[in-house]
């Protein structure tokens, strides 16, 4: 993986703005530097400059700062030119440093030379792709977290409660004609019974933590004219989706984003399902399918004065059986009833008025918790975990229970430390200790380009 080179980027948000930044890394800025600013910047000082061109004529004026190795975000010499936020003139500064030998540099190629020069760990460069996509404050403030290390000293702390415990295993193999006795008098599947627990915590957090940064994709589903629009447009708060008395107005899928709680929710309002000979309609209720094989979660939607019909009970039947179903029964102000939750084993139902709003904070309710959502370990101890977290996570979870199982019968120790081996392999792939170039290359490829 080359990182060798000088890399330049704008980084800030194209467009105008009042203040532009062109940043450098490499080795050895210190002619760039002169070239483009005539002198050698002070370290760590900030300092008004003139940016030169190749023929000594102003591009710009304005703020250099210079960090040299290996005190600096990448850990490399960096150089941040701050001037005028406008497109031509960001776009000038950045062809003069790519004269004077740098090279565009790709998505998220600072960050990734600052986790190859362990400047931060895997986790932690991830937690800043995080900060900058997080669309709550609650997600903000759990990536920031995992920016600051806490998500990657927990997972180090399990770690080394790991290592602690093969070193006792690996130790039993040199003497087994002792093993058993050794293992016991160590409490060895008491250290396993307590690492196992940390990590379901790990595992819970970590969880609560994905679905703030990702949140859940919602789609309504129902008959024509059962009140899905005006579902949409009740939980956003606005008018989104047109609404009428005709049967069939919803003819394509209209998204919305929402937030309940600080967990994102996707809504996906789509077109009524029934039979039709109206090519366009027929087009929207494919995307309706389509949706619904895209969705973590169904709202099916049933007109509270008839109930569930047989035609709703076709839709039933087409809705994929792992996906989880909320049944809202809508328009209880046309037919008397009460809002309310009906809740059993196998069906969650909510008795709501889209239109006067009456039962709608039942509807958030149910949502959270078939999101999986636990308000009880909100907050600080929550983790900003991505789905390889979580794959890493679950995959340890099943090497220590199969390790479990090798130290309960003391047979097979040598089982048993492979068991913990991997284990230990699989945590540290999520702060990069165990990480493949391939891997790297789709994790970075996500960021901005000039972080």
């Amino acid at each position: 993986m080359q990182n060798n080179d000088t890399i330049a980027a704008i980084a800030t948000p194209p467009g105008r703005g009042g203040i532009g930044i062109v940043r450098i890394s490499g080795t050895n800025l210190a002619q760039l530097a002169r070239e483009i600013l005539g002198k050698h910047p002070d370290p760590r000082h900030a300092g008004l400059f003139d940016f030169l061109d190749q023929n000594g004529q102003i591009i710009d004026q304005g703020i250099v700062l210079y960090f040299p190795s290996p005190h600096s975000y990448t850990g490399e010499d960096v150089l941040e030119l701050q001037g005028h936020g406008g497109p031509a003139v960001m776009n000038l500064l950045l062809d003069r440093c790519l004269q004077l030998g740098a090279r565009l540099a790709e998505p998220g190629e600072f960050t990734l030379r600052a986790f190859l020069n362990d400047k931060l760990d895997l986790a932690q460069a991830e937690g800043i792709a995080d900060l900058i996509d997080a669309s709550t404050a609650n997600a903000a403030r759990c990536a920031i977290r995992s920016l600051h290390g806490e998500f990657s000293a927990t997972i180090q702390q399990l770690v080394s409660a790991l290592i602690d415990l093969r070193v006792l295993v690996e130790a039993t193999l040199d003497f087994p004609e002792e093993e058993i006795d050794f293992l016991q008098s160590a409490q060895a599947a008491e250290q396993l019974i307590t690492i196992q627990a940390k990590l379901e915590q790990v595992l819970i957090a970590s969880r609560q933590g994905n679905l703030l940064q990702e949140g859940i994709k919602v789609v309504l589903v129902g008959q024509p004219n059962v009140g899905k629009s005006s579902l949409l447009n009740r939980l956003a708060g606005d008018e989104i989706a047109i609404v009428t008395d005709i049967p069939g107005t919803t003819r394509d899928t209209v998204h919305q984003s929402i937030e309940i709680e600080g967990i994102p929710l996707h809504l996906i309002d789509t077109a009524g399902l029934r039979e039709t000979s109206d090519i366009v309609e027929q087009h929207g209720i494919a995307r309706t399918y389509t949706a619904i094989e895209q969705a973590d979660l169904i709202l099916l939607l049933v007109d509270s004065r008839h109930g569930i019909t047989e035609e709703d009970r076709a839709v039933m039947e087409r809705l994929p059986k792992q996906l989880p179903v909320l049944t809202v029964y809508n328009k209880i102000d046309l037919s008397g009833q009460i809002s309310r939750m009906e809740d059993c084993a196998t069906e969650t139902a909510i008795y709501l008025s889209a239109k006067s709003g009456e039962g709608l904070e039942l509807l958030r309710m149910a949502l959270l918790k078939t999101a999986g959502w636990q308000a009880n370990i909100a907050g600080e101890g929550i983790y900003m975990a991505r789905q390889r977290h979580l794959q890493a996570l679950t995959h340890t979870r099943e090497l220590l229970d199969k390790a479990a199982s090798w130290l309960q019968s003391a047979d097979q120790l040598e089982l048993l430390a492979e068991e913990l081996r991997l284990a230990q392999q699989a945590l540290s792939s999520i702060t990069g200790e165990f990480t493949s170039d391939d891997l790297l290359g789709e994790i970075f490829s996500n960021f901005c380009i000039g972080k």
